[in-house]
């Protein structure tokens, strides 16, 4: 199981898988990092998204891959991306509407435990409503 974080900026994408793997330490679990444009401007680029996804699914024999997307055109580059791919692996793949940091880090505390691409899936979404009710409960 490996997450893809898709950013229009690599040094926000960097911060956030920076930031999941020290609150979640000695976890094994594949970040890719498809964000900014090549140029190091901002930006998204689907070939990018599809070549990480890729990597992701090929580095583990066969994993899921769950891909997290900070706005609106990166959802648009990730599904871009999955037009690209291999049908094997487009089928193991979920893009996720859940929140960029915290889908980031219950999806990445998930997949470190061993939990399967839907139950990964699953808890990155939860992490919405977590914050909605830590956010209601002030």
């Amino acid at each position: 199981m490996g997450i893809v974080l898709v950013s229009h900026s690599r040094a926000l994408a960097q911060a956030a898988a920076d930031l999941a793997t020290g609150l979640v330490a000695g976890l094994d679990v594949v970040v890719e990092i498809a964000a900014g444009l090549p140029d190091g401007g901002l930006g998204t680029d689907g070939a990018a998204v599809a070549a990480a996804i890729t990597r992701v699914a090929q580095g583990r024999g066969g994993t899921g891959v769950l891909v997290l997307a900070d706005l609106g055109s990166a959802i648009m580059s990730a599904e871009a991306a999955l037009e690209q791919l291999e049908e094997s692996v487009a089928a193991r793949t979920r893009i996720s509407a859940a929140p960029f940091i915290e889908g980031l880090v219950g999806a990445y505390a998930a997949a470190g435990i061993g939990r399967d691409l839907e139950a990964v899936a699953a808890e990155a979404l939860t992490a919405s409503a977590a914050k909605e009710a830590q956010v209601g409960a002030s």
